[in-house]
């Protein structure tokens, strides 16, 4: 006696043909509302001002900790009054002066240690030298330098932004496939159109990493120089304005301060490195 399976008849579904406007109608409001980046960031930013609140009023004291509406309200006042604009204006100035020394420094070691041998050893030498070193502490021997004033700040901010995007970008060129670079020669390009024609499209994604490590290394460290600086010569930016409030003990103001550091921070973020991204690698579809 042989065993085997029933046979079943063969039948057809048919399916009803998908279109895009069911696909939209099946999404409801508020699920598409919540789709949106901006709405979840302002949620999470939204329930952070609520817990420092109701932190601050379950402290009750100004002094230690004033409460988000305190803050807020000092932030107005200083924007209002100019003041708070002027420091951040004198900070941004420096900052975008040592980012940009630093960005070309960064792409002319990276260019040379793909191109040589020796580039490759002197990038690798230097990073491995000053990349760990904090660059507050080089704060001494700028002043001693440079002296009081703007060259310090941009000579602490350009080795704050030089190692981490030389290392990022050259990382970057390192992993761009054996294709595209024999696509490069085999079009007859070589030193600096090799570069940038091919090394720097194909490693876009690490080196936009390595700019954003660069800006956040960059923004923190000025604010820290600023520190000693408006300490020492009596003017400065944000980071002046926070220590001469700390001195004068308005915490609101103090806290105003870290607010605009902090606002700042997230305007770079999603204004200029996202739209950069979205409208480079995601657009070409290497990164998600």
């Amino acid at each position: 006696m042989s065993l085997s399976p029933p046979v079943r008849q063969e039948y057809e579904v048919t399916l009803e043909p998908f279109t895009q406007s069911e696909l939209v109608r099946d999404i409801s409001l508020p699920r598409r509302i919540w789709q949106q980046a901006w709405v979840r960031k302002g949620v999470i930013l939204l329930a952070l001002a609520v817990l420092w609140e109701l932190a601050a009023r379950w402290q009750n004291n100004d002094l230690l900790l004033p409460s988000f509406l305190q803050t807020a309200n000092a932030f107005i006042e200083g924007v209002a009054s100019g003041e708070l604009l002027s420091k951040v204006w004198i900070s941004l100035t420096v900052l975008i002066k040592g980012y940009l020394i630093g960005i070309v420094l960064a792409f002319g070691l990276t260019t040379l240690a793909v191109s040589t041998q020796l580039g490759r050893d002197l990038l690798s030498t230097l990073t491995a030298m000053f990349n760990p070193l904090p660059a507050i502490a080089l704060l001494p021997l700028s002043l001693l330098w440079f002296g009081l004033g703007e060259n310090s700040l941009i000579f602490v901010l350009v080795h704050s932004v030089l190692w981490a995007l030389a290392l990022n970008t050259y990382a970057g060129f390192l992993g761009v496939s054996e294709t595209q670079r024999m696509a490069g020669r085999n079009y007859g390009l070589r030193g600096l159109r090799f570069v940038w024609h091919i090394l720097i499209p194909a490693a876009l994604p690490s080196i936009l990493a390595g700019l954003k490590i660069g800006w956040a290394f960059a923004w923190r460290t000025l604010i820290a120089a600023e520190l000693v600086f408006g300490a020492s010569s009596g003017k400065g930016g944000l980071g002046w304005y926070i220590f001469q409030n700390r001195n004068e003990l308005y915490t609101d103001k103090v806290f105003a301060g870290l607010a605009a550091v902090i606002l700042i921070g997230l305007l770079v973020e999603n204004l200029l490195f996202n739209t950069f991204e979205r409208l480079t690698i995601k657009r070409w579809g290497m990164q998600r």
